[in-house]
């Protein structure tokens, strides 16, 4: 049986290559750029006042000035600053030639034909020199980076309306099992409404994909088969239930008649041994265990670190932070284990705490959990410090997480 570190090795190296489009600027947020952007000019393109006042000669300061002309931000000055002389200006208004600094307009007596300037100057005081905060051939943005709405804004501020991002990575959901019903519908005798087709639609956005929503399908060969086929539009493929060994699991014998190659099935951690992954036409395809648990798990494990890697981000894996548990706690070993913890700040470090029933089954623990501890195989009691995976992205303020399947980035053949 593979270690959780082989598997992942495993399937990141099948990979699809980044595919690219360009979008414009707004559509971009949030995306990974896919190429490397460079200023063609320089900002400020001319030396800018940073305030309002007047623009003089440092060595004229303090006196009273003539005052030769007003020039507001979106003007152009009309005459140089001769000795003896200043120009009212406004924030963001080009420094006028013969001008080597700005006093503020506090710092006077705001007079119009002549003003008097009370403080002394120094040269380039208030003055933002041309090219000082982006200089041309500058590389601004990096191919890589997850695109926020401040490097949205410095694309606009150079010029560039459009940019280079990796292509959200389309995926097929869908569940399976007779005993489960799309949420809204009634329930039959000993069924339940599914919950695992709405969270992996919800962690496929999360991490930048779209989702190709296929709803559940019974345990039926035929049905399995043509629910498949359906799925061959997406970019990756993922279905959850009928995995395992029972007599209704008819996934593995559905996706070998389709031409999956299926490359494991088992990997050795709790929750989430039985897993599935293979591909079909370049194409990832994971059968995710039907526990609710297990499912979530084997997807921030496996799935997302591939729709990550697909989107070009250079660290496609969950932070990993450094917690202290708030009492220790016993386990059976045998297997590693992603057990779910929820996380606070208590005097400027993190502490952790068990997040309720840790079976597979119990859905409730991971909607009160913000990232899973990550224990090793021989680890029969656990005190002192953990390492967690935060899968919650709203706790990280403050933290200065890893990012990698383990805190080093490297981990041993039996570890999470």
């Amino acid at each position: 049986m593979l270690t959780i570190h082989q598997a992942l090795e495993r399937v990141l190296a099948q990979v699809p290559p980044l595919v690219s489009e360009r979008v414009d600027l707004l559509a971009a947020l949030g995306r990974v750029l896919a190429e490397e952007v460079r200023s063609v000019g320089e900002l400020p393109p001319w030396p800018a006042s940073a305030m309002d006042g007047y623009a003089v000669r440092a060595a004229d300061v303090p006196g009273v000035l003539r005052v030769l002309e007003t020039v507001a931000a979106g003007q152009v000055p009309t005459r140089p600053v001769e000795p003896g002389g200043a120009t009212r200006i406004m924030t963001g208004a080009p420094v006028p030639d013969g001008a080597d600094a700005v006093v503020m307009v506090e710092d006077t007596d705001d007079g119009r034909d002549a003003v008097a300037v009370r403080v002394a100057a120094k040269p380039g005081q208030h003055v933002r020199p041309r090219g000082s905060e982006i200089a041309r051939g500058a590389v601004v943005l990096r191919r890589g980076q997850v695109l926020g709405p401040g490097a949205l804004g410095v694309a606009a501020a150079i010029g560039v309306p459009s940019l280079r991002v990796a292509a959200r990575p389309r995926v097929a959901i869908l569940s399976t099992g007779d005993e489960v019903v799309e949420t809204g519908f009634p329930l039959g005798p000993g069924q339940i409404w599914s919950s695992n087709s709405t969270a992996l639609a919800g962690l496929v956005l999360q991490a930048g994909g779209e989702v190709l929503a296929l709803g559940n399908v019974r345990d039926d060969p035929a049905a399995l088969a043509a629910a498949f086929r359906d799925a061959l539009r997406a970019d990756v493929i993922v279905s959850t239930g009928g995995v395992s060994v029972g007599d209704y699991d008819h996934v593995k014998a559905v996706l070998a008649d389709l031409g999956v190659t299926m490359d494991f099935w088992r990997v050795a951690m709790k929750p989430g041994k039985p897993l599935a992954y293979g591909s079909i036409g370049g194409r990832p395809v994971f059968g995710l265990p039907g526990n609710p648990v297990s499912c979530m798990v084997n997807f921030l494990q496996f799935v997302r670190p591939v729709l990550r890697t697909m989107l070009g981000d250079p660290r496609p894996f969950l932070p990993v932070v450094t917690a202290e548990l708030d009492a220790p706690w016993k386990r059976r070993p045998g297997r590693p284990e992603l057990v779910r913890v929820r996380l606070e700040w208590v005097d400027g470090r993190i502490r952790a705490r068990l997040a309720g029933a840790q079976g597979s089954a119990h859905l409730g623990a991971m909607a009160d959990a913000h990232g899973l501890a990550l224990l090793d195989a021989d680890q029969a009691e656990l005190s002192g410090t953990i390492r967690v995976q935060v899968f919650d992205p709203g706790f990280l303020a403050g933290a200065s997480p890893d990012y990698g399947p383990m805190a080093d980035g490297h981990p041993p053949e039996d570890s999470c």
